[in-house]
């Protein structure tokens, strides 16, 4: 095979890729091998290929490969979640594109074209990783609202509700009102923003007086009830038991006293609105006070608002503060800053709202999940460990689930509503995971046989996301509806995970709860968690803010390799990786200098006949003393998830020792062949080389070692053996590193004093250290020196020294380029000559001398002498050479 004179990783990809799927080697099934097993957070289904996907699928792919040439069996579980909030608004989005409103359509109608919009565009993002190199078994891809996945959703939901975890009740929500449905409370993002403070004067019914009540939100005055005071507040001892009248809609409501109200916020009145403000609901159950919702579902005035109907909120804020003060209401504005709920899909302004919800208990279910992560005798490992604490907060903190969803696109609540004969018209509800199950509980709850399924009504909600997501590691393997199947046995629990330190929460914990109450065992054993990648001005990289480059032009740019390279060499679990494309390019460029290495191999003559030469037999020692402490730095930094570490111990490895020692120590004369022994023992460390770089860049190591011979498809790369940990001699590495010091030297001296390499030189040491002298023949061929002389004495010439050891190189006319050397000179004489000259007229000041401290003159004293004597060292070296 002609080998290219560059790598295109253009031309090398897709061909490996295609080479790798057609012979089936992502694939997995139970043997008796170890298993190694990750599940892929399952991206949404609307998404496409960004900046954290790419981060977060090359680690899981390095490890996967990583335990393929392990010899485990390696099964990488692909899929996409279904993300109910996003997708049903890009759905309603092209439906509206074409005339078509949700509204029109039945739940079946519309969930065919959300499942065609799927169809066409669900699957770009695993189409996407596969650009990347992403080694999963697609045999497997899953998706969150596959028939399987939805019937364990819903299996899971009747169970929680027959275990009483699972209730329906009428509480505060968050809202969110482009999305018309509601959220949990992890998926609320508090955010600081600037407001105003609204000072609003009421009248007390019956009198004169009047009182200040300070709000932020003035349109939310229409759902008032109640004026609540602190008792202990003698400001207002005369407003108790009266009446105050609502502002425009000229309600009367009571004034009624609390200890809830802080005396020192706003004016030490507080207006309650029980439908808008969890508080306010609290004061407003404890008071038994009037509700009134003044919202819409998409956050505009209804009719109680009234001349603001059907006005949306913010609007109605700035109309109502300058009606307000038109009528003399409005006594003032202040700027306040103050928290704002946003939602994390919409990023629309939470509403609170009372509504009935379907809620999962979660106290007594987080407990072993708790205990598994921060228990004395963990069985699950965070990485970094920092994160302990952030799940110690929420776990321990955790609050009820609300996990219904006024949404079409998800698993529909298995909760059926009828109304039997027995019930006096009230609606009645069974909970069951078919509308047939559910007829024969109704039949039995209600006694009532002449109930039909066409009697029956089912919750018209979807399950939140995570609901599903939850189950993952075990839907995955059909471990719920088959709890016993030879894979949910073989492939469970799963290794690693590696996720985001942002769903921490919302998926790694849950995952974690789920696993506990339905396998009695951890989901998987360890959680690599990533930092966020970016920009190099520390922000997080956005659609918004233009600052997230197109992953797959960084393909195309640089390669999957060089791109892989890139993000890994800057990403230390947990810390935020500040992306550069310069880091790309070093990645690309390494994968240059690999390529321009194995065609210096493949270049090489080799001659069976040939003895092997001593610098090569003690280089090939080296080399692989030096391969197996690098082996052990990389298990070691593998096994506490320092991936980065462990690529830039590679990196040193191929680029360094690799490239810049080992093949210039073997290295056979100009137009020289190579011995056999030599040449074959080469190829081997390129082999091992690959096969320890084969995880981070998977299609150049291929790429070598398909064209190092002809190999069948059972001796591909990346089913290789991964290369053995072995004692080493860790007493020839400091050796070598004390040579490189001497090479170095040599090497420094010859560009000084412009020796070429063509001509020999002499060496002497005084060897007070008293090292190994094998790496001499090393240190001769890599320097061009005809002889290594121990010497007792210092010997005239060029000199450096290595720890205690002092070098002597002699120099005279014969072994340096005179005419370069005389140039020079010269030029260090006019330097020095110019330096000396500056030093002079400042110490010929007077006004200098008198002022200056005594410390600055010796100083500059110093520097006259040392530059004088230099100018006669340089002039002495001048006279030697004319």
């Amino acid at each position: 095979m002609t080998i290219p004179s560059k790598y295109d990783a253009s031309k090398v990809e897709d061909k490996w890729y295609d080479y790798w799927m057609k012979n089936n080697y992502f694939h997995s099934t139970p043997d008796e091998r170890e298993p190694y097993t990750i599940v892929i957070p399952p991206p949404n289904v609307t998404g496409v290929l960004h900046m954290g996907h790419m981060l977060n699928n090359t680690i899981q792919d390095v490890l996967i490969r990583r335990a393929r040439l392990l010899g485990k069996n390696a099964c990488w579980v692909p899929g996409t979640d279904h993300a109910s909030i996003a997708t049903e608004a890009k759905v309603v989005a092209k439906l509206k594109e074409q005339g078509i409103s949700k509204s029109d359509l039945t739940r079946e109608e519309f969930l065919q074209h959300a499942f065609d919009w799927k169809d066409e565009y669900g699957g770009i993002i695993l189409e996407q990783l596969k650009k990347l190199g992403a080694s999963c078994d697609w045999e497997r891809t899953a998706f969150t609202m596959d028939p399987e996945m939805s019937e364990s959703v819903i299996k899971v939901f009747v169970d929680l509700y027959n275990k009483g975890l699972i209730y329906r009740g009428f509480r505060m929500v968050n809202w969110d009102p482009e999305a018309k449905t509601t959220l949990s409370d992890e998926e609320v993002i508090h955010e600081e923003r600037q407001g105003n403070l609204y000072y609003l004067e009421y009248k007390i019914e019956g009198s004169d007086d009047t009182l200040t009540i300070a709000t932020t939100r003035p349109e939310t005055i229409f759902g008032d009830t109640a004026i609540c005071i602190n008792p202990n507040d003698e400001r207002f001892t005369h407003l108790k038991g009266k009446k105050a009248i609502v502002p425009l809609c000229g309600r009367i409501i009571p004034i009624i006293e609390d200890e809830y109200v802080d005396l020192e916020f706003g004016t030490g009145c507080l207006k309650v609105t029980p439908a808008h403000d969890e508080n306010d609901k609290n004061l407003g159950d404890k008071h038994n006070l009037e509700v009134i919702d003044i919202f819409n579902d998409d956050a505009s005035l209804n009719a109680f608002g009234l001349h603001y109907q059907g006005k949306d909120r913010f609007v109605v804020r700035a109309e109502i503060a300058k009606e307000l003060e038109e009528k003399g209401i409005l006594v003032k504005t202040e700027v306040h800053t103050n928290k704002v709920g946003t939602s994390e899909r919409t990023k629309a302004v939470i509403e609170p709202r009372l509504s009935d919800q379907w809620f999962l208990k979660m106290t007594d279910l987080a407990k072993p999940a708790i205990k598994a992560v921060l228990g004395d005798d963990t069985d699950i490992n965070l990485y970094p460990k920092k994160f302990e604490n952030t799940y110690r907060h929420w776990m321990e903190n955790v609050r009820d689930w609300n996990i219904s969803r006024q949404l079409w696109w998800g698993q529909q609540i298995p909760a059926y509503y009828y109304i039997s004969a027995n019930s006096n018209g009230q609606k009645e509800f069974v909970v069951a995971e078919s509308k047939e199950k559910a007829l024969k509980l109704a039949w039995k709850q209600s006694n009532d046989y002449e109930l039909t399924v066409d009697d029956l009504t089912q919750d018209e909600d979807a399950l939140d996301t995570w609901f599903s997501s939850w189950l993952w590691p075990m839907s995955v393997f059909d471990g719920i509806r088959n709890p016993e199947n030879e894979e949910i046995k073989y492939y469970y629990p799963t290794n690693d995970l590696v996720t985001g330190p942002d769903i921490l929460f919302f998926w790694v914990a849950r995952m974690i709860v789920a696993g506990y109450e339905y396998k009695g065992e951890r989901p998987f054993n360890n959680v690599y968690l990533t930092g966020l990648v970016r920009d190099k001005q520390r922000r997080k990289m956005s659609k918004s803010l233009g600052n997230s480059p197109d992953a797959l032009k960084l393909i195309d740019d640089y390669g999957a390799d060089g791109v892989r390279v890139g993000l890994l060499l800057s990403s230390a679990a947990g810390n935020d990786l500040m992306f550069d494309e310069d880091l790309c390019q070093q990645g690309k460029g390494f994968a240059n200098k690999i390529w321009n290495a194995f065609r210096l191999i493949k270049g090489w003559e080799v001659a069976a006949s040939l003895p092997q030469p001593e610098t090569a037999k003690i280089g090939l020692a080296w080399y692989e003393a030096k391969f197996q402490k690098t082996l052990t730095e990389i298990e070691d930094h593998f096994s506490k998830y320092r991936l980065s570490d462990a690529l830039m111990a590679i990196y040193k490895l191929i680029n360094d020792d690799f490239s810049s020692w080992l093949l210039e120590i073997v290295k056979p004369a100009y137009q020289q062949p190579i011995d056999k022994i030599t040449y074959d023992a080469i190829i081997k460390v390129l082999e091992d080389n690959l096969k320890v770089l084969h995880p981070f860049m998977p299609f150049l190591t291929e790429e070598i070692w398909q064209f190092i011979s002809k190999r069948t498809s059972e001796e591909a790369l990346i089913i290789a053996k991964y290369p053995e940990q072995k004692e080493f001699n860790s007493a020839i590495i400091t050796d070598f590193e004390f040579a490189t010091g001497v090479v170095s030297g040599i090497r420094t001296i010859r560009k000084e004093k412009n020796i070429s390499f063509k001509d020999a030189i002499e060496l002497f040491v005084v060897d007070a250290e008293k090292n190994s002298k094998e790496f001499d023949v090393v240190i001769q061929k890599l320097t061009n020196t005809a002889t290594i002389n121990y010497a007792s004495e210092k010997v005239a010439g060029a000199s450096f020294r290595v720890k205690s050891n002092e070098y002597f190189v002699p120099i005279s006319a014969a072994n340096i380029d005179v005419e370069a050397e005389i140039k020079k000179l010269e030029a260090e004489l006019k330097r020095a000559e110019g330096f000396l000259f500056g030093i002079s007229k400042k110490l010929s000041n007077e006004r200098f001398v008198a002022n200056a401290p005594e410390k600055v003159i010796a100083l500059e004293r110093k520097k006259e002498a040392d530059t004088l004597a230099k100018i006669e060292t340089i002039k002495s070296s001048l006279g030697s050479l004319k």
